[in-house]
């Protein structure tokens, strides 16, 4: 049985009048919203006995440019296997760029509903919240976060992600992983990379981790008498930069280095998974690859097109302010001590002596102990990299401040004297 919609039957009905004489063609054009030359085609198509003259050409044919049924399931396929777990736009992407299958995010979409296969992307309804706008310079203010998380799936070890991002464009301007959880080092390595290649930004936007900032309430009295704490090793690199430093006092203070993070865990697991990745090396290797298809991607130009990435300054020592920095007291034999390592220094020319002197213990990036008096090098020697806790006097409680002697003063007598001094 024929079946005909509503537009077909008024159709019928109206050339039916029309071919009749009941109806002139200026008043069946009115009625079927067309043209008077289209109602004569139609009056000359028309057939008493018949009905298929309204219906279109084109009815029960496929659509030269419809999705085939082979495409159809080789989209399926591909979904189910080579790209399982690929949101709708990103395997859409692969399906472009790698598979040579032209089509809208829309179809593969389509085609992925019909066959029972949901996005991994949890769809929520939005919230209002009020954005703050981007700078309008490249490099106007810098975005810095770390994601700990299993990117490689089980397939090998967690690993940390530590990046930057632009604020202006959402480029990302330096990302790399590491085995260890996000640390001092970590960040000295992204901060060098991206001085490296675009240079010193103008401010950095950063979360309030005790890796930038101080959060105890321990002061010495050196700290006291200069009226503020001692910086910690990335607070004293991104001070001697230039760089200011905003801090975030929410996660959606910074969203969209927060959201970028999420970009990544979404795309970059995908095609860590796809290229097979097992080892930190070759998740490094994929990340590079990604970052710069995320920046053709999503990246967008400035509102100004004036820069205010700063070059560095010459014979600035880019390898000392970026290291472990630990000021240190020369032993009476001339030793100075890291960690569980005493290391020796050289005499000075004439064979002079210099101990009770500070010295700068310069421990950098890769893995050369460096040690300063003044701006003069004294020795420079391969150590394990590790950062080691400030020496700083311990905060004493109550109690034990009740416990601890007071300090006994001896005249020339050898005779303790009446009163104590604290």
């Amino acid at each position: 049985m024929v079946t005909m919609s509503q537009k077909e039957l008024q159709r019928v009905r109206v050339m039916e009048n029309a071919a009749g004489g009941r109806l002139s063609v200026r008043e069946a054009s009115r009625l079927l919203h067309l043209s008077a030359r289209q109602v004569q085609r139609l009056k000359r198509r028309y057939q008493p006995d018949s009905i298929d003259w309204v219906h279109h050409g084109n009815r029960g044919r496929s659509m030269p440019w419809a999705v085939s049924p082979p495409q159809r399931q080789l989209i399926l396929t591909l979904a189910r296997g080579k790209y399982v777990g690929f949101n709708d736009s990103h395997l859409t992407e692969k399906l472009c760029t790698e598979e040579g299958l032209a089509l809208s995010r829309e179809t593969v979409r389509r085609i992925l509903r019909a066959a029972k296969l949901a996005s991994p992307q949890k769809r929520r309804p939005r919230q209002y919240r009020s954005r703050r706008p981007p700078r309008p310079r490249f490099g106007m203010l810098a975005l810095t976060d770390a994601s700990r998380h299993d990117w490689l799936e089980g397939r090998g070890p967690t690993l940390t992600l530590i990046g930057f991002q632009d604020d202006a464009t959402h480029q990302i301007l330096a990302a790399h992983f590491q085995l260890e959880a996000e640390n001092t080092v970590g960040y000295l390595f992204s901060l060098r990379t991206m001085i490296l290649t675009h240079g010193i930004p103008l401010s950095l936007y950063r979360d309030r981790h005790a890796i930038f900032q101080r959060n105890d309430a321990h002061w010495t009295v050196a700290e006291e008498l200069a009226g503020k704490q001692s910086p910690t090793q990335l607070g004293r690199a991104l001070e001697q930069l230039g760089i200011q430093q905003i801090p975030a006092y929410s996660p959606q203070a910074k969203g969209r280095i927060e959201r970028a993070w999420r970009t990544f865990q979404d795309r970059l697991v995908s095609e860590l998974r796809l290229a097979g990745t097992v080892t930190l090396d070759q998740a490094n290797a994929v990340l590079q690859q990604f970052c710069a298809h995320y920046n053709q991607r999503f990246a967008r130009p400035a509102a100004d097109a004036l820069c205010d990435f700063r070059p560095l300054p010459r014979r600035f020592d880019l390898d000392r302010c970026l290291s472990l920095h630990y000021q240190r007291v020369v032993n009476p034999d001339h030793t100075v001590t890291l960690g569980t390592h005493s290391i020796a220094l050289p005499p000075l020319p004439g064979h002079r002596g210099y101990a009770g002197e500070t010295v700068e213990l310069s421990h950098q990036l890769d893995g050369t102990l460096r040690i300063f008096r003044g701006d003069a090098l004294l020795r420079a020697l391969p150590l394990p990299l590790e950062e080691h806790a400030q020496r700083r006097p311990a905060l004493l409680t109550s109690a034990q401040k009740r416990k601890t002697p007071m300090p006994r003063i001896y005249n020339l007598s050898g005779r303790p004297a009446l009163a104590a001094v604290t």
